[in-house]
């Protein structure tokens, strides 16, 4: 299509170019007339990748749909930053207070999450957001104290550049720690067989939750459990508690229209084989490598845990 019309300028939003440079690639895939490619939640290999191979230059910014809040990035910045917070753009609680910067280690570990990640807002205003039809509770709730709050994660270091940590749903809490999704996406989608990654919580058996990946491979390829386990151990940004303890392989991931992975669909599927459509699930125990089939015998046990600790309830959430 883009020979064909000549197209020089492409828009997208969510997860397209991933999966463009998952497809086979050919010698002439640069010779093409396009030109710039503009649009959001492009993980920096997938951009990287994409624009090599295409020989297209990518301006992947992050925004709010409704326009309230955005960000531009800039060239030098660290990976993984979605560029510099401008004066009115700010990290916050849910009263509204600054949050800390955040302290990453050599390897980039996030070391303080529960201290530094929030709410991004603007505190300038809303911009041309002019509010949700016919909803004065999610207006009030997204234009409080006069600020824009995107209902978006995120933390800024040192130099001002704001990170992306996932939506306000996607909190994670293991063994007493609070952590974002947002990073350990990034993680997985750095393995070369990764085209998708889509991290959420399913309910652990004592309290809180355990962390679940959704992954989306490339045609024609698949993961060895023991190879992949080895491989997510070795990712220096991934914390033992970061690490999934469950994993499904899927074709695909349910999206908004707009391409964004519904993940409160893909919790509430969670492994349950009468709700993930005949996708392979793999599961490990704290302190295994190899990841292994989680088995119908398995999904019982884990059931009449739930059960016998009284969070039978999380099952069906």
């Amino acid at each position: 299509d883009v020979r064909r019309y000549r197209a020089t300028w492409f828009n997208y939003t969510g997860k397209p170019l991933s999966y463009l440079v998952a497809s086979p690639e050919r010698p002439d895939d640069a010779d093409n007339p396009l030109r710039v490619a503009f649009g959001n939640e492009g993980a920096p290999e997938v951009v990287e990748a994409f624009a090599r191979r295409f020989g297209v230059r990518v301006i992947d910014a992050f925004g709010a749909t409704e326009g309230g809040v955005s960000v531009n990035r800039e060239e030098g910045m660290p990976a993984g930053a979605l560029g510099r917070a401008g004066e009115h753009v700010k990290v916050v609680d849910e009263d509204g207070m600054a949050k800390p910067v955040a302290r990453l280690d050599a390897d980039g570990r996030l070391l303080n999450p529960e201290d530094c990640v929030g709410e991004i807002v603007n505190t300038a205003g809303s911009g041309p957001f002019e509010g949700y039809y016919a909803n004065d509770e999610a207006n009030a709730s997204a234009t409080r104290n006069g600020w824009y709050w995107s209902g978006d994660l995120g933390y800024l270091d040192d130099d001002g550049f704001l990170y992306f940590a996932g939506r306000t749903a996607d909190w994670i809490r293991v063994d007493g720690e609070n952590f974002p999704a947002g990073p350990i996406e990034v993680a997985l989608a750095r393995h070369p067989e990764v085209v998708l990654a889509a991290v959420y919580g399913v309910p652990d058996v004592a309290a809180g939750d355990q962390v679940m990946a959704t992954l989306v491979v490339r045609d024609g390829t698949g993961l060895d459990p023991a190879d992949f386990g080895a491989w997510v151990d070795a990712q220096p940004d991934l914390g033992p508690k970061w690490r999934p303890r469950y994993v499904r392989l899927a074709a695909d991931v349910p999206t908004t229209g707009t391409n964004k992975v519904l993940k409160r669909r893909l919790a509430l599927e969670k492994f349950r084989t009468d709700r993930v459509g005949g996708d392979v699930v793999w599961h490990r125990d704290r302190g295994e490598v190899a990841y292994r089939p989680f088995t119908p015998e398995d999904e019982a046990d884990l059931l009449a845990a739930l059960t016998a600790a009284g969070r039978q309830r999380f099952w069906d959430l």
